[in-house]
């Protein structure tokens, strides 16, 4: 699933918005690439990443060759990561995808051989490096997050679930207690700007997100965010949970537990307690593979597929999005995406090129898009309105434009606005990590850019 990390925006995923409600429901889904199977046979466990140059990453359990692997849409054409399938030493269901700042981008699978753990690769200047394993135990839900100045951290299901931390020395640190949440069904993961990881997963019925420091160490404890569960929660029949982060306030969806109906729910942690996003079980019927995205102006956005079988569209996904004008869900690309049954959703937003994107199996890895361009005067347009220089830049631009400006952020490749310094039309980003980064610039009218940075 997505959540991680990415730009996924596993797991957390950039979302700059959508604006009327109309056209975009009129909009369809297109594929990505030449045809929407990429994967040369049937696949399974999908997780789907974009990165902060538009470039899309799609990792899955590859049955033609019985290994993992990743796939890359640079924008024009889709090959394997590595230039080849398989890239894991045996069968790899179970995986986890994430990228950080620098373009570098991390997989974990489920190893069997020549060992039993969490087997960690690296993809970086054009090829693959194996990590020290996170664990030798073995593991099957698993997660991948990185933090704004690019330190990758691990969370496991072996001993109930375990997190750890990738030192510089190539060594894995335990993070917090181990088996702090009891069991790590559907674990993921994100970390907000404030340096703290949350870890979300189904443990006895609920659906419970928890929080420690980046910096913890092994004696530290998880504490449970806002001192209960986020909600009751079904977890059989792949009704997965999920996390996403805007501002440092934790999204989770899961589908509700069997006596509320197995329909769909979102809430958010409003610094107190959790609290419902729109209405609860908002779905149409029964729901399972779900995954969620949130926006940095907070709208969130699901995934999930129809798990009714009294349904003749049984398996089919669909996408909401949340509209906080009328408090409402609000499908996205009309009704479905998919023509049969599709599972191993995930979601993401590539905001270079303006494009929502999605991965799931259907015959195979499908990867579709459906384009956000044309948008209310409220959202996104990634034009010219203003102009940003010097880039590549060692922290310090000025940003050039001829409307005035409300407001402006900079946002890490892993989705997290991180620390900086504005001063009338300059931003100082020079205490973060090198890298490549977006600026999101507010101007008077309500409008808003992005353009892409690389910090030297």
């Amino acid at each position: 699933m997505v959540k991680n990390a990415s730009f996924s925006l596993r797991k957390a995923v950039i979302l700059f918005g959508l604006g009327l409600t109309g056209f975009v429901h009129s909009q369809s889904w297109e594929n990505v690439g030449s045809s929407s199977v990429i994967s040369a046979g049937n696949s399974s466990y999908n997780n789907l990443a974009v990165d902060a140059l538009g470039n899309y990453y799609v990792s899955y359990y590859d049955v033609s060759v019985a290994q993992g692997s990743v796939q890359k849409f640079d924008g024009t054409s889709i090959s394997y990561l590595g230039g080849s399938p398989g890239i894991t030493q045996g069968t790899a269901t179970y995986n986890a995808l994430v990228a950080d700042n620098q373009g570098n981008i991390y997989y974990s699978n489920q190893s069997f051989s020549p060992t039993t753990g969490m087997a960690v690769r690296k993809f970086s200047a054009g090829s693959w490096s194996v990590l020290t394993q996170a664990t030798n135990s073995i593991v099957n839900y698993q997660a991948l997050a990185v933090s704004s100045n690019n330190t990758l951290f691990a969370y496991g299901s072996d001993g109930s679930g375990t997190v750890r931390r990738y030192n510089s020395n190539g060594s894995w640190e335990q993070l917090g207690n181990a088996g702090f949440a009891g069991g790590a069904t559907f674990a993921e993961m994100a970390v907000g700007s404030d340096n703290n990881v949350y870890a979300c997963q189904v443990t006895g019925g609920t659906v419970n997100v928890y929080r420690i420091s980046a910096n913890a160490s092994s004696s530290d404890s998880w504490t449970l965010v806002g001192g209960t569960p986020a909600g009751n929660a079904y977890s059989s029949d792949n009704s997965y949970s999920d996390i996403a982060m805007y501002n440092d306030t934790p999204f989770v969806v899961y589908v509700s537990s069997t006596a509320e109906g197995r329909k769909l729910n979102v809430k958010k942690f409003n610094g107190t307690s959790w609290v419902q996003v729109g209405n609860a079980n908002f779905s149409d019927t029964v729901v399972n593979n779900t995954a969620i995205a949130v926006s940095p102006n907070g709208t969130p956005y699901v995934i999930a597929a129809v798990w009714d079988s009294s349904s003749s569209d049984n398996g089919r996904n669909f996408v909401y999005r949340f509209d906080a004008s009328t408090g409402s869900w609000i499908k996205v690309g009309g009704n479905f995406i998919s023509s049969g049954v599709s599972t191993f959703n995930d979601i993401a937003v590539d905001p270079v090129n303006n494009y929502l994107v999605v991965a799931y199996s259907e015959n195979g890895t499908n990867l579709k898009r459906i384009s956000l361009n044309a948008l209310s005067v409220n959202d996104v347009k990634n034009n010219d309105s203003f102009s940003v220089y010097p880039n590549p830049t060692h922290g310090t631009v000025t940003i050039k434009s001829g409307s005035k400006i409300r407001s402006a952020e900079i946002i890490s490749a892993s989705g997290q606005t991180v620390n900086a310094k504005i001063t009338d039309n300059q931003v100082d980003f020079s205490s973060t990590a090198k890298g490549f980064y977006l600026l999101k610039v507010t101007l008077e009218n309500g409008a808003t850019s992005v353009k892409k940075i690389i910090k030297e």
